[in-house]
């Protein structure tokens, strides 16, 4: 029989440390129903005691959430125990994930501790966490670079004061497979009571290992594995969650343990969390990517028309990559149209959020003979920034572009209400557009990064803009949709702009 591979998704939380990624918590609570129909065993939905924005967010998802274990991280200090207790107290069944650096390095340069102290600190941390939830997760940070007996003694010890998950993370991305499945193997044989533990890994991508070490560490014992949707995350990012669970699945030779996932959900996953956070899917990403099973190649496309199995070791539609049509018109009614948002894991809080997404969806199919769910879920993301929260707000825009002539942009937008008239020359109709914007905003912003991808195929596909603004030491991230790529564009410059204005974005300590 084979063991249970226990998935652990950090997408909210270590994805959202992204350059730009923070969420809203709206947009939190959409991703974590998604990670709920995906069947994920835990959902680390954020750091309670970075910001009350993220603890309120984690409340409400542990409110939503009655499928998947809510967790909330928190260093091994009272004030983040308490305020992690509090934001899972709601949760069906909520987790505290502490954790404290045990490399020479950390503990003598940031945390300024003796590793007496630092196990002191750990102890202490698990047994106050065991006061809010008998599921108490204990990570050592920089493991990679830890001495090994002192591994061994710390996790010694938080095992007795109650610690069920031991986590080992590749904090730093260094390790390589061969040592890291060792450095496992090694720890669970020398940590008494080591079967009374699920024991766990986490690592980063900053050699592109991370997936290979995070296998390697399962070959070796681990059982559960900690990933992101796309492989989100600081730095390189982390572990792909859709990587892991289908090697794991693809090659049940080699690993003699499954995951809950449903596969089929993948891809929708993916995409979600790439229109939210505005992190795009190179195409030639494993599993989700635009090109995962398509065939260049004469004698590939041979082979595969013969026998899939010849140069297809997956099939495209477990994974997710299905018809997605939406079977709706401009001629469909508001109830189809909520039925088919619910289908999607898609809930608006009210009937006006439903009048003014089901507007959006009519002008639409006016625009576009074929819909798709990608199109719903761009629509709804586009639509997420309240009236009440925007600060800037597109009109209406006029761009002239020809051959021989200087672009010009003439945009009408509202700042707070008040209708205000921007021109801008550029150096193509994008750049005349944010040119026009700048003139009357005068944001100061340093544009990062602008990128376009289509949402769907064909000419009439709504093209997806991300804009990347940077302002005084903070960055992010800003989508728009539409049919016309320089609508996206203005709509995704004036979303960073909103974004940059609003009191919800924070600061995440650095884990």
């Amino acid at each position: 029989m084979n063991d249970r591979l226990f998935i652990f998704d950090t997408t909210l939380r270590d994805g959202e440390q992204s350059p730009g990624a923070s969420m809203t918590k709206e947009e939190k609570l959409r991703i974590a129903r998604q990670l709920e129909r995906l069947g994920v065993d835990v959902i680390e939905a954020g750091f309670a005691a970075a910001s009350p924005g993220d603890a309120d967010a984690i409340r409400t998802i542990a409110e939503t959430i009655q499928n998947s274990t809510v967790c909330s991280l928190a260093r091994a200090n009272e004030r983040d125990i308490h305020a992690a207790g509090g934001a899972i107290k709601p949760a069906r069944s909520g987790r505290i994930h502490t954790f404290i650096a045990t490399s020479p390095i950390h503990m003598e340069k940031k945390l300024r501790m003796q590793p007496d102290q630092v196990v002191e600190a750990a102890v202490k941390a698990v047994r106050l966490a065991r006061e809010y939830s008998d599921d108490v997760e204990f990570s050592a940070e920089d493991a990679v670079r830890s001495d090994m007996d002192f591994l061994v003694r710390i996790f010694t010890e938080v095992i007795k004061a109650g610690a069920t998950t031991l986590n080992v993370p590749d904090t730093v991305g260094y390790s390589i497979p061969a040592l890291w499945g060792e450095r496992m193997k090694q720890l669970i044989e020398r940590v008494p009571d080591s079967n009374k533990v699920i024991w766990s890994t986490h690592c980063h991508n900053d050699l592109g290992m991370a997936v290979a070490n995070s296998l390697a560490a399962v070959m070796n014992g681990a059982r559960q594995v900690e990933c992101t949707i796309n492989g989100l995350g600081e730095r390189a990012g982390n572990a792909s969650l859709e990587e892991i669970v289908m090697a794991v699945r693809t090659r049940k030779d080699v690993f003699h343990c499954d995951t809950r996932i449903d596969a089929t959900q993948i891809v929708p996953a993916s995409k979600l969390v790439s229109t939210i956070t505005g992190y795009p899917v190179q195409p030639n990403k494993a599993i989700v990517g635009a090109n995962a099973f398509a065939h260049e190649s004469g004698i590939h496309q041979d082979g595969v028309l013969k026998h899939r199995e010849t140069y297809e070791i997956m099939r495209a539609e477990d994974v997710g990559w299905h018809a997605n049509r939406l079977t709706l018109g401009k001629l469909s009614g508001r109830n189809a149209f909520r039925t088919k948002l619910s289908e999607l894991g898609i809930v608006l809080d009210s009937e006006e959020a439903l009048n003014a997404a089901f507007a959006r969806f009519k002008d639409l199919a006016d625009k576009k003979r074929e819909i798709f769910d990608e199109d719903l879920q761009a629509l709804v993301s586009d639509e997420g920034y309240a009236a009440g929260q925007e600060r800037y707000k597109l009109v209406s825009m006029k761009v002239c572009s020809e051959t021989g002539e200087i672009p010009h942009a003439q945009l009408v937008f509202t700042d707070d209400g008040a209708e205000k008239q921007a021109a801008g020359d550029g150096s193509g109709p994008v750049d005349a557009t944010f040119k026009a914007l700048e003139s009357v905003v005068n944001s100061g912003a340093e544009l990062l990064l602008y990128s376009v991808n289509n949402i769907t195929s064909g000419t009439d596909a709504q093209g997806e803009v991300t804009v990347r603004l940077a302002q005084d030491g903070r960055v992010v991230n800003g989508q728009g949709a539409d049919t016309d790529i320089v609508v996206a564009s203005a709509k995704a410059y004036l979303h960073a702009l909103n974004k940059l204005h609003s009191k919800r974005e924070r600061a995440h300590p650095q884990v």
